[in-house]
C-alpha cells in the first residue's frame, strides 16, 4: 500500500525505529516544547485579531512618520532662510541681478496698482 492509498484518518504507523524507547521525561520534555509553541501560536493570532490594537499601531507609525516629516521641513526651511535681514536683502539684490525681467515686471504691476488706487478716490 503507498502513502498515496491511506485514508486521511488512518492512525499512523508505529515508529521502526527500534533503538530505545522515550523516557516519560523525554516525552514531558516534549509536550512543554508543544505547549510553548501553541501558545505563541495563540498569542500570534489573537494579535492579528485585534483590530484595535492594530489600529492603534497604525495611528502610532503615522505619528510618527509626520513627526519626522516636520522635523525634515523644519530643517530645510532653516538652512533656506537667510541669518539676518541683511543677508535677506542681499539675497534678494542676487536674485534679480541675475535674472532682472520678473522684478521689473513686478515693479511696473505695482506702480500700475498704486496710480489705479490714487485715481480711484
Amino acid at each position: 500500500m503507498s502513502p498515496e492509498d491511506k485514508p486521511l484518518n488512518a492512525a499512523p504507523a508505529p515508529a521502526e525505529n527500534t533503538e530505545e524507547a522515550k523516557t516519560p521525561a523525554e516525552i514531558r520534555a516534549e509536550i512543554d516544547q508543544t505547549r510553548e509553541e501553541l501558545g505563541d501560536t495563540v498569542e500570534a493570532l489573537a494579535e492579528k485579531t485585534d483590530v484595535k490594537a492594530q489600529a492603534k499601531a497604525k495611528v502610532e507609525d503615522v505619528k510618527a512618520q509626520a513627526k519626522a516629516k516636520v522635523e525634515e521641513v523644519k530643517a530645510k526651511a532653516a538652512e533656506a532662510a537667510p541669518e539676518s535681514p541683511q543677508e535677506g536683502v542681499q539675497q534678494a539684490q542676487t536674485l534679480v541681478k541675475q535674472n532682472p525681467k520678473p522684478a521689473a515686471i513686478a515693479g511696473v504691476v505695482l506702480a500700475l496698482f498704486v496710480l489705479w488706487r490714487l485715481l480711484r478716490r
